[in-house]
């Protein structure tokens, strides 16, 4: 019986998980690339922000260790998406909110597991009110937004999701 145990757990393998990650018991390392600001509209402060972001969440989430590059675990892309549209028109035509929308491309890799490797967009926004110029208030939708977008590639990556 002890050897029928032994023997299962033998075949058995251990991932960690934090928060409700999962992550492969051969990584170690965790690279994140600078993302590039490809979006015309995109101030390359903006990348640098979401780009922070998204490697705070991954040390806060991960026990992995960040290094500059070829990390077991890879993240690299470019802020394909920048754009202002109005919303929450009025009668008289005009927009009462502003939307700043922000949409990130990422390729993933897992070097312990390639059939886990991806290429995706994530987007998400945040509404600003019209009275406010963008410039006023974008640093602020900027980290607001970068939050979402790094809890996004979380979630489609180590997340399980």
């Amino acid at each position: 019986m002890l050897g029928c145990a032994l023997w299962a757990a033998a075949g058995c393998t251990v991932s960690y998980s934090l928060s409700g990650g999962s992550v492969p018991p051969s990584a170690k390392t965790l690279s994140v690339a600078m993302l590039d600001a490809k979006a015309p509209l995109c101030p390359p402060q903006a990348a640098q922000a979401i780009t922070e972001t998204l490697r705070d969440l991954m040390l806060a989430q991960t026990p992995l260790n960040l290094i500059q590059q070829d990390g077991d675990i890879a993240f690299e892309g470019a802020i394909t998406g920048y754009d202002v549209q109005p919303v929450a028109i009025q009668a008289d035509e005009t927009a009462a909110m502003n939307r700043l929308t922000i949409t990130v491309g990422i390729r993933y890799t897992n070097k312990a597991d390639s059939k886990a490797d991806a290429d995706f967009s994530v987007s998400r926004f945040a509404d600003y009110p019209s009275s406010q110029d963008l410039g006023t208030v974008e640093g602020a939708l900027v980290e607001d937004i970068g939050k979402q977008l790094a809890q996004d590639i979380f979630d489609r990556t180590l997340g399980n999701w």
